[in-house]
């Protein structure tokens, strides 16, 4: 072991990870359809990014599992059945996973050996337009909220859909006031930069990105732009880098348009599954691997951006197909704390990235609604 990997270990044992967004409530459901005797998550499941055991070796102390559903009539309920297998699965494990809803929660199950379960519901479609909705999810244990994902919300626009409002209106103005009332905290991952400047203003409490990098080093608009990382420090909030290759690798992004251009001259639709597989055949290039340097230069830049009392980690495991190519899964983060360590981060720099800056966030989102 090295003297970096040693290092990283205690410090990754004092704090251990808090990762922002992992979505294996919906790949589980897509692989099983919930069902918790398919497949044992104690032992290996190489199907997904995510089991107890790469958890553990992760050194993963809270993980926000994502409550993502269909943006389409059934989206409450389908929330709730999500709700309802995250309950499921912490039951079946207790002696792995706790349950927790606050900051103090989360001490407490890192404390006895446990991951802290936190949920967030990844997208304000999730809530159908109701208030009454919003609270009762908080009221079982749903810790922050997406505005939108890919596509808008009656009152907010999405990073990837046209924009509507240029930002949010007066009810999603009342949706942000409630959220902070609640102690529910808002995320503006997946919302357009106008949604992001507009609930900064709104917004009373910090803020979290749960899964966004930097839009500086990578120009897609789920990123976040550098005067919105500015305008997060002054909040007091995080932006919690994600691992996914579309958004952390420039030259996947140009790869990516390129070969949707070339089949799209071929006649072929580039979302159809079947060319989808076939797109570095059809562009006659190789695809580049996204790296773990990418991701590096991500967490370096919101660091400079927004400082180090600003940042965090959302990998998006199980969230889509495929990661850098030395962060595989959640056994991964200590690679990357390894390789801050090598640029030398101090030690309580690289706790406060591993989770003492979210817990900073949470803990201000319990006091103010208490």
């Amino acid at each position: 072991m090295t003297s970096s990997e040693a290092r990283v270990r205690d410090v990754l044992t004092a704090q251990p990870v808090i990762d922002g967004h992992n979505d294996l409530p919906i790949a589980f459901y897509e692989l099983c359809d919930y069902d918790l005797d398919a497949h044992d998550l104690s032992g290996s499941v190489p199907q997904l990014h995510t089991d107890l055991p790469r958890l553990r070796e992760g050194q993963v102390g809270a993980q926000f599992w994502s409550l993502w559903v269909p943006q389409d009539e059934h989206s409450v309920r389908r929330t709730f059945e999500q709700l309802d297998f995250m309950l499921r699965l912490v039951d079946r494990f207790p002696d792995a996973l706790q349950l927790a809803s606050t900051a103090a929660d989360v001490d407490a199950a890192i404390k006895a050996g446990r991951v802290a379960s936190l949920m967030g519901m990844e997208g304000g479609h999730s809530i159908g337009e109701s208030l009454g909705v919003l609270r009762v999810m908080r009221e079982l244990g749903v810790r922050y909220m997406t505005l939108t994902h890919n596509n808008n919300v009656s009152w907010a626009d999405s990073a990837t859909d046209e924009p509507v409002l240029g930002g949010l209106n007066d009810f999603g103005e009342e949706v942000v006031r409630e959220m902070n009332r609640i102690g529910m905290l808002v995320d503006l991952s997946h919302v357009s930069p106008d949604t992001m400047r507009h609930a900064l203003r709104v917004t009373s409490a910090p803020v979290i990105f749960s899964h966004s990098s930097s839009r500086a080093v990578c120009d897609v608009p789920r990123n976040a732009p550098d005067d919105v990382l500015e305008t997060l420090a002054r909040n007091d909030g995080v932006c919690m880098v994600t691992f996914v290759p579309y958004f952390v690798s420039q030259a996947y992004v140009d790869w990516v348009a390129g070969a949707r251009e070339a089949a799209e001259k071929q006649g072929l639709d580039p979302n159809e599954p079947e060319t989808r597989k076939r797109l570095a055949e059809i562009y006659g290039k190789p695809k580049p691997l996204a790296t773990l340097a990418d991701v590096v230069e991500h967490v370096e830049h919101v660091r400079e951006v927004a400082g180090v009392d600003h940042i965090g980690v959302g990998g998006d495991y199980d969230g889509c197909p495929e990661f850098p190519v030395e962060l595989p899964d959640v056994s991964s983060y200590p690679a990357l704390f390894g390789a801050l360590a090598d640029r030398g981060w101090s030690d309580d720099e690289l706790a406060k990235l591993a989770g003492g800056n979210i817990l900073r966030v949470l803990r201000a989102a319990d006091d103010a609604s208490a």
